[in-house]
């Protein structure tokens, strides 16, 4: 079976972050690169048994393939939660022994804002596998031939 590993940058998170990895159950493995936290961030990672890194400086992206361990890379947002359907979506798509011929994977996301919810219009790339070199920042470069898996990504940003 294919695993997972949820890569997350937390700085100052740790009223969003245990929404955030109790729904990711789908995944294998937690990892946590801070960027020096000061509140109870790294308790919450460490609650949910996440290994925790320290962002340094020149960190770079595609250094996950050392990091993370074999398979793939779950990249999300600390104020991001996965639907019950995202989740199902993961486990199903794991258990496969086969994946169409697709480099990568993007899911959809709704956020939350004062109006109640909107719906991003474009899938965004965040499964991708641990190999892979295209990032902008903490997420993996978009990848317009990645289809989206089922489900969404909530994003939430009231505590």
């Amino acid at each position: 079976m294919t695993s997972i590993t949820a890569v997350l940058h937390t700085e100052n998170d740790a009223l969003r972050l245990g929404r955030a990895l109790e729904t990711l159950y789908a995944c294998d493995h937690l990892l946590i690169i801070d960027h020096g936290s000061r509140d109870a961030t790294l308790r919450v990672a460490r609650d949910y048994g996440a290994k925790i890194l320290s962002a340094t400086t020149g960190f770079a992206s595609d250094s996950y393939s050392r990091i993370a361990r074999d398979g793939w890379i779950f990249s999300l947002e600390p104020c991001e939660s996965l639907t019950e359907k995202l989740a199902a979506s993961l486990f199903e798509w794991k258990s496969e022994s086969f994946h169409p011929n697709a480099s990568a994977f993007s899911v959809f996301l709704r956020e939350e804002t004062e109006q109640g919810w909107i719906e991003i219009p474009s899938a965004q790339t965040r499964l991708v596998p641990h190999h892979w070199r295209s990032w902008k920042g903490k997420h993996p470069m978009h990848e317009p031939s990645a289809p989206a898996l089922e489900g969404e990504l909530l994003r939430f940003i009231f505590p």
